[in-house]
């Protein structure tokens, strides 16, 4: 079987299993699984080409996805009047006041010769920069989330159209991957990925804690859609006669035409981005990029700045990562910091990017599309094979109990067990790098 055939096979598997859901589940649950596997798949390019090209090991995922669902907030929600008249202004003067300290900071470090002088001249801005801004900074919080905090209680964003929301997340994400790039890129491997996670964390914290950005973890709901709601198509005669027309109910047809035009979005952002990771992949660029992670020291050698090309491809990884984020708060409707957790927005990725293929984006697209149907119904799946296995056994039985609570388990165990087959039969994952 050829390599093409055999790749074409793959996929054709996997949007089998998706339609079989639609057939044996539900259509929405179909639906569900197509749209967060695209999302899924844009994400899984984002660490393939950190991870595939340039050999860069980011486990800081969540950190970028997260700023991207914060971008979808500062874009798209309506601006809170009152909050900005409480306090708006002096939040953006106190943030600009502790950008310029830190700037002062930078400029003293870089002019000044080293020594004693330096130090205290460093040490003398970044103290009084920093009473300065939390004098200016700290009450004009404190009114900005006493504005009518059960339902506000932050600026909010700028009113615009949820889709610009999603180069912004980008944009977002690669400034962020531009500041810890130029201090940790320089780490070895393991050390980086150290530092990557821990900044992830600092992001995800200063999001949970600053209630004046997006309310913490009180979360934004009611984020804009890209089309009409729900309730709108149902109430739209037009869309009701079509929908009879077909057979099928107009409430159930409003959620599949939503999640259908969903599908049509992402599915176009994930052609795109594929479609410019492939150029760059066979671009000199991509070819000096792979060179530099298979031996560091030769392409140095050879005059390429090693922590200059870094630096680019952690950007672009991130920014992905980034857009991603904000098209999965775009889907739900609304940001929840809470639920940015390592294992699905981090280890969960980094099984696809593994699965299907480290260095090949059709493999990173694979992985995606197939872990995450894996991570949706293992569950379902498990329950019903403890249930059918525990048939014989008589109610009230510990074991029945205990082998059908131990369902839930089966996510993480399946996720473990697809891993040590795939590195055991196919180390280089379904869709290898050529």
């Amino acid at each position: 079987m050829s390599e093409s055939v055999r790749n074409t096979a793959l996929f054709a598997v996997v949007a089998g299993l998706i339609l079989l859901t639609g057939f044996m589940q539900s259509w929405n649950s179909a639906l569900f699984i197509l749209n967060m596997g695209l999302i899924s798949a844009i994400m899984a390019l984002g660490v393939n080409l950190q991870w595939g090209f340039a050999g860069l090991f980011n486990v800081g995922v969540m950190g970028f996805v997260a700023l991207g669902g914060l971008a979808a907030v500062l874009v798209s929600m309506q601006p809170v009047p009152e909050a900005w008249e409480q306090g708006g202004t002096g939040v953006i003067i106190g943030l600009l006041l502790g950008a310029a300290t830190v700037f002062a900071a930078v400029m003293v470090m870089s002019r000044m010769p080293k020594g004693r002088a330096r130090s205290v001249a460093v040490i003398a801005i970044l103290v009084i920069g920093f009473i300065i801004y939390r004098r200016v900074f700290d009450p004009s919080v404190l009114a900005v989330e006493s504005v009518n905090p059960a339902a506000e209680g932050y600026l909010g964003g700028l009113g615009l159209p949820v889709l610009v929301a999603w180069p912004v997340g980008g944009l977002l994400a690669a400034g962020a991957a531009w500041l810890i790039g130029k201090t940790a890129l320089g780490l070895r491997s393991d050390y980086l990925a150290i530092a990557t996670l821990g900044i992830a964390e600092i992001i995800i914290a200063v999001i949970k804690n600053e209630d004046w950005l997006a309310r913490g973890v009180k979360n934004v709901i009611g984020i804009p859609r890209p089309m009409a709601y729900e309730i709108d198509l149902q109430n739209t005669p037009s869309f009701v006669e079509t929908a009879n027309n077909i057979g099928l109910d107009p409430v159930i047809a409003s959620t599949l035409y939503v999640k259908l035009v969903y599908s049509a979005l992402f599915l176009v952002v994930l052609l795109l981005l594929l479609w410019m990771a492939q150029k760059a992949l066979h671009s000199p660029w991509g070819r000096m990029m792979r060179a530099i992670r298979d031996n560091e020291v030769a392409a140095e050698a050879m005059g390429k700045d090693v922590t200059r090309r870094h630096l680019q491809i952690f950007v672009l990884g991130s920014a992905i990562c980034g857009i991603a984020g904000a098209m999965i708060t775009t889907l739900d409707g609304q940001l929840t910091p809470g639920t940015y957790q390592p294992l699905r927005f981090t280890f969960l990725i980094w099984v696809m990017v593994i699965v299907g293929g480290s260095g090949n984006n059709f493999g990173a697209v694979l992985g995606a599309f197939l872990i995450w149907f894996l991570w949706v119904q293992v569950e379902p799946i498990g329950l019903w094979m403890m249930q059918m296995i525990t048939s014989g056994l008589p109610e009230g039985s510990g074991l029945k109990a205990h082998l059908i609570e131990s369902a839930a388990h089966m996510r993480l165990l399946t996720m473990g067990i697809v891993l040590l087959l795939v590195l055991r039969f196919s180390p280089r994952g379904l869709i290898p790098e050529r």
